[in-house]
């Protein structure tokens, strides 16, 4: 893999999406329904649920290029991951150690970054019986929350076929599906110029994640996720690794004002002004908007 040039600058982002009719994140705890705040109502989205999309898209469109392959995908077994590292260097793995000589150990997780997209950028725990070493990754997201509460729907479903021969006799067999009539959420984000240096992740990578964030609903469509769409997309840029701004100050310049009633449920995404301060923008900090015409 040809190495590009790892990024020099610290970020934040501010991104905004919206789910009509849909779960976007179902919680496995409350039987699938989707994640809320116990105590306020408001819609919770992971950040493991938004890093999924990322690496999914990233699969689908990168994977068989060099250097962007996927490590946390469906049936992948890490051990054999790790394994394609000691190969590439003809090294044979000690059960749960990484080799004894320091510069072996070093090669073997720097392989894994210059191999695998989603480690270098979120990084990854690969201290495994095929141990492969631990990196922490340049970027790193909250857990997104919708603007105002919503209240999900159960909705009992039906179909005509059965499962086995002994209900063959029925007429119809009943399931439940969970949706959240409208949500707009807001992910906050971070990215570390230093940790970029330790996982190599670079202004290639950088690119690519902003292209997968704005178009990764676009190959994650499915009944019960509903209409999902990436609505903004705010990219505040330091002009130095350490940073110029605190990142929560940078966040409050991106404000979402509901403009119908409080007493209208909101349906739509035009329910809502979206307001970018860029009068109180630090001189050294830029402000991006990725996503326009929207």
């Amino acid at each position: 893999m040809m190495k590009m040039a790892v990024i020099k600058n610290r970020y934040e982002f501010v991104f905004l999406f919206d789910v009509e009719n849909g779960n976007p994140n179902g919680d496995p705890d409350a039987g699938g329904m989707p994640r809320l705040d116990s105590e306020t109502s408001h819609g919770l989205v992971s950040d493991v649920c938004i890093k999924r999309k990322i690496r999914n898209y990233i699969e689908v469109t990168k994977e068989e290029e060099v250097g962007f392959k996927i490590y946390v995908k469906e049936k992948a077994v890490l051990n054999r991951q790790h394994e394609l590292a000691y190969k590439e260097y003809d090294l044979k793995p000690e059960t749960n150690k990484l080799p004894k000589d320091e510069k072996e150990s070093v090669m073997i997780t720097n392989w894994m970054c210059n191999n695998f997209f989603d480690i270098r950028t979120f990084g990854a725990v690969m201290t495994n019986a095929v141990n492969a070493g631990q990196v922490r990754g340049p970027v790193q997201m909250n857990f997104s929350k919708s603007i105002d509460p919503v209240l999900p729907g159960e909705l009992t479903i039906t179909r005509m076929a059965v499962t086995k021969e002994e209900d063959l006799e029925k007429e119809r067999t009943m399931g439940k599906k969970f949706i959240v009539p409208y949500g707009l959420y807001r992910c906050e984000g971070y990215i570390s110029a230093y940790f970029a240096e330790k996982t190599s992740f670079s202004e290639e990578d950088l690119e690519l994640l902003w292209e997968a964030m704005i178009n990764m609903f676009e190959h994650d469509h499915s009944a019960g996720r509903g209409k999902m769409v990436a609505r903004k997309l705010y990219v505040f840029k330091h002009d130095s690794k350490l940073g110029n701004a605190p990142s929560h100050k940078l966040f409050d310049l991106i404000k979402i004002n509901r403009i119908v009633s409080s007493n209208e449920p909101i349906r739509s995404f035009n329910d809502y002004d979206i307001v970018a301060n860029r009068d109180d923008l630090p001189s050294n900090v830029e402000m991006t908007e990725k996503i326009d015409g929207l």
